[in-house]
């Protein structure tokens, strides 16, 4: 496994993970097609924020996105892994290298929105909903989920 820094050229692979990604969870082709902008990552997307893959025998499987919302507030935007990697490992993996990256820093707290379905995995790393956004689906809620760090 190699983990780097994502390069602008990666932003179809990683677009097309984070489709298949959020496709694992039962979502029908028309339903991902609706959020197609919103699960699309640009090469402006890669040039702004802190944007890093994983990847397995040459083939990129994965990755993570993170901004700082403010100077003590630090956002992890994405997590995406294709789904034939899921349950392997790799979301732990790339949550244990973020999580380090943040050591030694002034931020004090990781925000998320996360997919419902994940929620219970961000919950493994200490994360607590403090709230919920709904979605352009009736009746479904992102987590907001917040992480003190740095106490």
């Amino acid at each position: 496994m190699i983990l780097e820094k994502a390069i602008p050229n990666n932003h179809e692979i990683l677009t097309i993970i984070t489709k298949k990604s959020k496709a694992y969870w039962g979502y029908s082709e028309e339903q991902i097609e609706v959020w197609s902008d919103s699960l699309t990552v640009t090469k402006k997307y890669i040039e702004t924020k802190s944007v890093y893959k994983l990847s397995v025998d040459n083939q990129i499987v994965a990755y993570y996105s993170f901004f700082n919302e403010d100077e003590e507030t630090v956002k992890l935007d994405n997590l995406f892994v294709l789904p034939e990697y899921i349950g392997k490992g790799i979301g732990q993996f790339l949550m244990n290298d973020f999580l380090n990256r943040l050591k030694n820093t002034n931020f004090k707290k990781v925000i998320l929105h996360s997919e419902p379905n994940a929620e219970m995995f961000y919950s493994k790393f200490g994360f607590i909903k403090i709230g919920q956004l709904e979605s352009s689906i009736k009746n479904r809620f992102l987590p907001i989920m917040e992480l003190k760090i740095n106490i």
